[in-house]
């Protein structure tokens, strides 16, 4: 049976009384806050809540006049117009953004309601998108989602934010929100912060959960001071496997497992637990909130309200090869696509049968342009790439440690779990060749050997590349009963990583800086402070945890089953 934790909670005190579950206890809270004739309700929504849902049951309050925000927007073919230098026409890579969502809304209309608003007699709600562009009320309440509830309610029809594509392909459907949308909408709720009193949380269906701003706000204080884990998903793909599957107790009747993300802020959440509430909320909210606690000040200063390393699974058992892929070179990446770093990476083997392998940079004294031909020939007509001419093909075994500069070529084999280690703008991957295979939607999928072709390195050659990217391991320190390694990354990368071996304890530093950790071997392993500042947490097998930097020191150590045995760590951290 499987220990994986799939929804782990954060307990949060002394905040018990401030939270709501249900239409019921939520519309009897708010009515109980109505206190004058005159009064105004702000339910602002972020881009992909379900406004008309929220709709139907606040009307159970008796508004006097009811406002729609989204209706003061800019609607279908203005609207793309508007966003389309940025989404471009590419299918699946746009351009980062630095809009604001009030430059989506009609100006003139905005400023004639505004002056309006304050006449109305009697109760007004104004709702929907960036509803508080209006008039923030008297009360503000601010109805949020995660990103990967976004995206499964773009697989069930729901559109992007008012324009009428319920039928476009998923992969339109999340360009769309992530080059766009969602950026305006975390600006426009960052701006807000302030100003809320009441959060609503509606990942689920005619289920929400609804806690005051203090509660809120604290409890991602309370988090940003102890070690946590992010709420984790799984989705299928055409490579998937069925490793997954057995060690996270996943769903046995899906056909495979390809992705498992667990470390990811910027599309996982987090549940904060109010006696027997549980709160889902994104965990980006917690960087925005409470950056220097969580990230560091240096790696603050450096990334701003991001979060830079990214652990998620990558699961080939019994599935196929990822697609040949290159990720692009900062300079590349800030040029083009405006984004200030790129995606260095690397694979940390979890799991591997006899013929595992991974692809990783050119073979020596290859035809580059031969190379680029081939590629673009299979594209255009579907003959298959010899890959093994000239790509390095190398055996993988678990716990072997890859390391993939940006520019370098790589993918993992079949029958291989790689717990990838990353920065985080994980959406530039530069397909360049992907076995003949068709996507889930029954496309081609996505190829980009015109932008691939411009990063490649072609000096992480043969030679280079056994030298400086197979486990490229240094020891730190060893001892009776640990050892501390560095296996990475390279120096183009900013991240660190350290396996630590050990079957008694280990004391961590966090080098002033956000960990993120997995426990790659064992069972079991509890995190302790040193000084009391955080209650002991345990973690299961291929959990990803992690621990602020302000919590300067901690330990782990072996217990349940794996007390007094070997296990280990896999850490990484901003140098």
């Amino acid at each position: 049976m499987s220990s994986y934790n799939l929804y782990p909670k954060i307990n949060i005190k002394g905040y018990d009384n401030d939270a709501f579950l249900g239409y019921e206890n939520i519309l009897k809270e708010i009515e109980n806050k109505i206190n004058k004739d005159n009064f105004i309700v702000v339910l602002d929504c972020y881009i992909g809540v379900d406004s008309e849902e929220l709709l139907e049951k606040f009307k159970n309050l008796n508004f006097d006049n009811i406002i729609f925000s989204d209706d003061y927007a800019l609607k279908e073919d203005k609207l793309t117009e508007k966003m389309q230098d940025y989404l471009t026409d590419d299918r699946v890579f746009g351009i980062m953004n630095t809009k604001k969502l009030r430059e989506f809304f009609i100006n003139e209309n905005l400023e004639k309601l505004k002056n309006e608003i304050s006449n109305l007699k009697g109760k007004t709600l104004v709702y929907g998108v960036g509803a508080s562009l209006i008039t923030t009320g008297d009360l503000y309440i601010y109805a949020d989602i995660s990103r990967w509830e976004i995206q499964l309610r773009y697989r069930k029809g729901m559109t992007n934010w008012n324009v009428s594509n319920s039928d476009a392909p998923i992969l339109e459907k999340y360009k769309r929100g992530y080059f766009m949308e969602w950026r305006i909408a975390d600006r426009h709720k960052i701006e807000n912060f302030e100003n809320f009193n009441y959060i609503i949380d509606t990942n689920v269906k005619n289920e929400p959960k609804m806690v005051t701003k203090d509660a809120f706000f604290n409890g991602l204080l309370q988090v940003s001071k102890q070690p946590f884990r992010l709420v984790p998903y799984f989705d299928s793909g055409v490579w998937g496997g069925q490793w997954l599957k057995e060690v996270c107790g996943l769903d046995k009747e899906r056909e495979n497992f390809a992705w498992g993300f667990d470390g990811v802020p910027e599309e996982n959440s987090i549940i904060l637990k109010y006696g027997n509430i549980c709160f889902e909320t994104p965990a980006i909210n917690l960087v925005f909130c409470e950056p220097i606690n969580l990230l560091g000040e240096r790696v603050y200063a450096r990334f701003g309200k991001e979060f830079p390393i990214r652990f998620d699974f990558l699961d080939t058992m019994e599935g196929g090869n990822l697609s040949l892929q290159v990720h692009p070179l900062t300079e590349y990446i800030q040029e083009t696509f405006g984004m200030h770093y790129t995606q260095d990476e690397s694979y940390y083997i979890l799991d591997a049968k006899e013929d595992s392998v991974v692809y990783l940079g050119v073979k020596e004294n290859i035809d580059k342009e031969q190379m680029i031909k081939d590629l673009k020939e299979s594209q255009k007509t579907g003959k298959p790439f010899d890959a093994e001419k000239y790509i390095n093909k190398i055996d993988a075994k678990k716990h072997d440690h890859f390391l993939i500069p940006a520019g370098t070529i790589h993918c993992s084999g079949k029958n291989t779990v790689v717990l990838e280690i990353s920065a985080t703008p994980y959406i530039f991957t530069f397909k360049l060749w992907d076995w003949g295979r068709l996507g889930s939607d029954g496309l081609p999928r996505p190829i980009h050997i015109e932008h691939g072709e411009k990063v490649i390195n072609y000096n992480a050659d043969t030679k280079w590349v056994y030298e400086n990217l197979v486990n490229h391991i240094k020891p730190i320190y060893e001892g009776e009963d640990y050892k501390e390694e560095s296996t990475g990354l390279s120096n183009r990368h900013s991240i660190e990583t350290r396996r630590h071996i050990f079957e008694n304890e280990v004391i961590h530093n966090t080098y002033g800086s956000v960990n993120v950790l997995n426990l790659v071997e064992g069972e079991e392993v509890t995190i302790e402070s040193l000084n009391g500042e955080f209650e002991p947490f345990v973690v299961h097998y291929a959990e990803t945890f992690i621990i602020p930097a302000c919590i300067q020191q901690y330990k782990i150590k072996t217990s349940g089953n794996s007390k007094g045995k070997k296990v280990a760590t896999i850490k990484a951290y901003i140098r």
